[in-house]
């Protein structure tokens, strides 16, 4: 017996057992089905994650990739290589409710299949728990083209197939971040603060923290002095006022990255430690250092378990003199900066994600290569990235770091140079080989120069704007901060 003979009969089989299902579910599957049409069911559950937040907004992303993908292949290109008869019409009328209109394409695969494996394996790279959830969603939409009549199961088990091989390939260009913390070595000697008795937090509500944030702070550390930072305050002024009227033996922050960076440059510069509450929409600082959430970081403080961590310093030269900045996360050139800027200009009349996206559309269809000196080596540039710590992957767009006091910086920039660095980027960066390719360059180091020969470029620290020069030096400051942590053992991944 012949393999499509054996799959014909299994179908048959396979088919024909549906019969037994109760009636009772056969307008349940049917609605089922058509709310999967086009991906609007999908799209729905991406919006809920989104809402949701953390990983299972990045899920939403990749899972939504992933269906364009995985439509996009079973739809316009298997289809119409690998036609195939859809299922014969059923004339019973005990089967009259199950029945939905029977498109005209090849049966094989089934789309509709390829898109929910697609979603809920894209959403679970990011986010296990979503994932988990998702599935049982995912297979009974793929078990409804069966009920239904317009699919055969094999059909419908290589779309499911297509759909997972897709989300899973993803990962060649796109990097899961790590749910794990950084690793740190360097433990610290911090006051433990008993109900954050000593504790100054500042909380920034516009970073994207919940409406309840301060009051759950409260409650953690009934003892700590919580300020609500006003959208029209500078945080660096406040602070100055708050520490100099309060006099806190620890400083807490509790906001994006952004807001994160200016404490604990502040902290630094006063010799205070450092406690990170995650408040904002992405808070990868909080997750590196193991602040996962706000009862974590409260346990650190009041138990005094602390580490001391790398920081990366950046002096700039330009047209107003020397300044000089400080960050936990990135410093960068080129394109980044300038994507923030039309993101600020934007937000308020699209929102914050629109406006990112329209911004680096906008920036990479018209961006102009920096003639630059890196280390005494004349280059142009794309983009220029210098991570605090060693990040990873490395032949890919960086997701995650390894330690937090590695004492190095990751440099990474996209040379202009090179005949095609655009077409080269842009393949290299889809099929993952970003690291085998002469227009992508990556080092460790523990300095780095660069000098432009042309007029200033904007620098951003930690995804903010901070400064425009013409020559930056950065260097890696070891161990130069003290920041609230529980162990590693401690940390849940």
């Amino acid at each position: 017996m012949t393999f499509h003979r054996q799959t014909r009969d299994a179908d048959h089989a396979l088919f024909t057992l549906t019969d037994r299902v109760p009636t009772a579910v056969d307008s349940t599957f049917r609605r089922l089905t058509r709310s999967a049409d086009h991906s609007v069911l999908w799209m729905g559950c991406a919006a809920v994650c989104v809402l949701y937040g953390g990983r299972a907004r990045r899920g939403a992303v990749r899972g939504l990739l992933s269906v364009a993908g995985a439509s996009a292949l079973a739809n316009a290109a298997l289809k119409p290589l690998l036609p195939r008869r859809r299922p014969p019409a059923r004339t019973d009328p005990r089967f009259a409710r199950r029945l939905v209109p029977i498109p005209r394409s090849s049966s094989f695969p089934s789309g509709h299949a390829a898109s929910a494996a697609a979603f809920a394996t894209g959403v679970a790279l990011e986010s296990p728990a979503a994932g988990a959830m998702l599935a049982p969603l995912a297979a009974a939409v793929a078990y409804s083209r069966v009920h239904t009549g317009v699919h055969w199961p094999s059909d419908v088990l290589v779309g499911a197939a297509v759909g997972s091989a897709v989300a899973l390939s993803t990962r060649r260009w796109w990097a899961v971040r790590t749910a794990e913390p950084a690793r740190v070595d360097t433990a610290a000697d911090a006051p433990a603060l008993p109900g954050g008795r000593g504790l100054l937090v500042v909380v920034n509500p516009q970073s994207g923290s919940s409406d309840t944030i301060a009051a759950d702070l409260a409650e953690l550390l009934p003892q700590a002095r919580i300020e609500l930072l006003d959208p029209d305050t500078d945080l660096e002024e406040h602070l100055e006022q708050l520490v100099t009227t309060v006099r806190p033996r620890a400083l807490g922050v509790c906001g994006g990255d952004g807001t994160v960076a200016t404490g604990a440059a502040f902290a630094h510069r006063h010799d205070l430690p450092l406690a990170v509450f995650p408040g904002g929409t992405l808070n990868h600082f909080a997750l590196d250092v193991g602040s996962g959430t706000t009862g974590d970081t409260a346990r650190a403080v009041t138990g005094g378990l602390a580490a001391r961590i790398d920081l990366g310093a950046v002096t700039v030269t330009g047209p107003h003199g020397h300044r000089n900045r400080i960050f936990l996360n990135t410093a960068s050139l080129g394109g980044y900066p300038d994507s923030v800027r039309l993101r600020e200009l934007w937000e308020p009349r699209i929102g914050k994600w629109p406006a990112a996206a329209a911004a680096m559309v906008a920036v990479l269809a018209t961006a102009s290569p920096i003639q630059a000196r890196v280390d005494g080596i004349d280059t142009a540039l794309w983009l220029l990235f210098i991570g605090n710590g060693h990040y990873r992957p490395t032949d890919q767009v960086p997701m995650s770091r390894t330690a937090l006091d590695a004492g190095t910086l990751d440099v990474r920039y996209l040379r202009a140079d090179r005949r095609w660095s655009r077409t080269r980027l842009l393949f290299a960066a889809a099929t993952g080989t970003l690291g085998s390719t002469a227009v992508y360059q990556q080092r460790d180091v523990t300095s780095v120069s660069v000098r432009l020969g042309g007029p200033p470029v904007a620098l951003a620290t930690d995804g903010e704007v901070s400064a425009d020069g013409t020559a930056f030096e950065v260097k890696a400051v070891p161990t130069a901060l003290t920041v609230y942590r529980l162990p590693d053992a401690q940390l849940a991944p």
